[in-house]
């Protein structure tokens, strides 16, 4: 099943780095992140199988799968009873090498940002 469309309110468009920040902001949640590389490493996983190996319950699995779906990570379609995910676009790994290889050398900081932290009025 392909994404829905973007639906946008008139007037309502978004610059080129607000787009960019959202793309950012779907992968920085650990969970979306684990199931995209999941899905990137198995090939295709039916929601049953991502809930099995993160452990997470199936009402936020399926709030982050939508997530990632309507973003154009992964795409989905039904085979008999199951709904199977797949990678959208292949380029997904290469944006997780270079952000891992980016995390080489900036791991200090990125750990120790007090900005971004759960919980803080300029997190996101």
């Amino acid at each position: 099943m392909a994404r829905s469309p973007t639906i946008a309110a008139p007037g309502a468009e978004l610059t080129e780095h607000e787009l960019l920040a959202r793309i950012f902001r779907t992968l920085g949640d650990a969970r979306r992140l684990q199931m995209l590389e999941l899905v990137l490493e198995h090939g295709e996983l039916s929601q049953s199988e991502l809930l099995e190996l993160t452990g997470i319950p199936q009402s936020r699995a399926s709030e982050h799968l939508r997530c990632l779906t309507w973003c154009g990570l992964l795409v989905s379609e039904w085979e008999g009873a199951r709904r199977i995910y797949r990678v959208a676009d292949r380029r997904a790994v290469l944006f997780i090498d270079m952000a891992r290889e980016f995390l080489e050398d900036n791991a200090g900081g990125i750990s120790t940002c007090r900005i971004i932290e759960p919980g803080s009025s300029a997190s996101c």
